[in-house]
């Protein structure tokens, strides 16, 4: 059922990247939702068929453009994935592929737009790769401007053989390109040359070995940021030196409640549009763990979990004016949408969930009216 005249007025669309290859996925391509902002329901707007694996999404600053990994070993006859470029028609939402390219590595897992719009970054995990790619004026990307190869390993001797880049991300004030290796313990941090199109080494930050870092997330303050690890199901919180470029560790804290014994991977992470919470996602023990943040130190204290109703959340997002959490559960194809206390972060089911196969990731953006 797609969404009424009367429905897209104001609502903000929630896209949904998913895994359309593996054995049982039902998954058509790239989803777009509206969402009522009163309630959290989400309502079938379009969907991009016969693109593969678009498994991480990044929206373009301003609004037109919709870019997608494509989180595959082998990519149009070449070893190695792709980056996809998608337009969104600002008025009837239909979503129209523009181009591919290759991202320079093998399962590409994240992307990101710096805030200028100029270029976009990509991470590949299997081959432990970054690159940068030219973003030209009609959203097409171009051939990538740089590409670097990580080298290094860590204490995992299964997951930890190798470099495992698993995000990539610009700073708060766009100089720097922050990179999680989960393969390396590492936080790599690199300045960003927008005008040649070029990433140059710049720090690293060591991660306790076997932690896993996985996704990173920026405080609204630019002064804090939060590492989700997965493999250790902890989360780390730095002050960062924006300046600088440095980050300073301020506490590591479990994100599994003390009693659970089973296996879990830790996924996503995000902070409340208010600053005052930090969300990250447990796979295995299918929740979401909730701290509060404190605004003059950035340090963290436990508030709760909460089931997410599924399988596997691999990646949740929190709606812009910060009424709603939105989770994917990768495993039992669904996401369900939480009402957000802002006096207590705690989530409340909303009785509004949909179906989809294999969502593993959502992202926020709007259409005109």
């Amino acid at each position: 059922m797609f969404a009424t005249a009367s429905q897209i007025k104001h609502a903000p669309v929630v896209f949904v990247g998913t895994y359309t290859e593996p054995e049982g996925s039902r998954s058509e391509g790239i989803y777009a939702y509206r969402m009522d902002p009163s309630s959290g329901e989400l309502t079938l707007e379009k969907v991009l068929k016969g693109i593969i694996n678009p498994a991480f999404l990044a929206i373009h600053p301003r609004q037109g453009f919709l870019y997608a990994v494509n989180e595959v070993q082998i990519f149009a006859g070449q070893d190695e994935g792709g980056m996809s470029a998608i337009s969104i028609n600002s008025t009837s939402g239909e979503l129209i592929l523009l181009n591919h390219q290759s991202s320079h590595g093998k399962h590409p897992c994240y992307v990101s737009v710096e805030q200028t719009g100029r270029f976009a970054l990509t991470a590949n995990y299997t081959s432990g790769s970054i690159a940068m790619f030219p973003i030209q004026t009609d959203g097409q990307l171009g051939p990538a401007s740089e590409v670097i190869q990580h080298s290094g390993f860590s204490v995992h001797p299964e997951r930890q053989t190798g470099p495992h880049a698993h995000c990539i991300l610009p700073d708060p004030t766009n100089r720097f390109a922050i990179v999680a290796d989960l393969g390396q313990d590492k936080i790599l941090i690199y300045g960003m040359d927008l005008e040649g199109g070029k990433l140059h080494k710049h720090g690293e930050v060591e991660v306790q070995a076997g932690a896993g870092p996985r996704h990173l997330t920026f405080h609204p303050n630019g002064q804090y940021a939060y590492l989700i690890n997965e493999l250790n199901a902890t989360l780390t919180g730095y002050r960062y030196y924006a300046d600088a470029g440095t980050f300073e560790e301020l506490q590591t804290v479990p994100a599994l409640p003390e009693d659970f014994k089973g296996e879990n991977f830790c996924a996503d992470v995000h902070v409340s549009p208010d600053g005052k919470y930090l969300y990250g996602s447990n796979r295995g023990h299918d929740s979401i763990v909730c701290f509060l943040i404190d605004e003059n130190t950035g340090r963290l204290t436990y508030k709760n979990h909460t089931s997410t109703e599924g399988m596997e959340p691999r990646n949740f997002a929190i709606s812009p004016d910060g009424a709603f959490l939105l989770v994917a559960n990768q495993k039992s194809d669904n996401i369900v949408t939480f009402k957000i206390d802002p006096a207590t972060g705690q989530l409340f089911k909303t009785g509004h969930e949909v179906e989809v196969s294999m969502p593993v990731c959502l992202k926020f953006g709007y259409l005109k009216p």
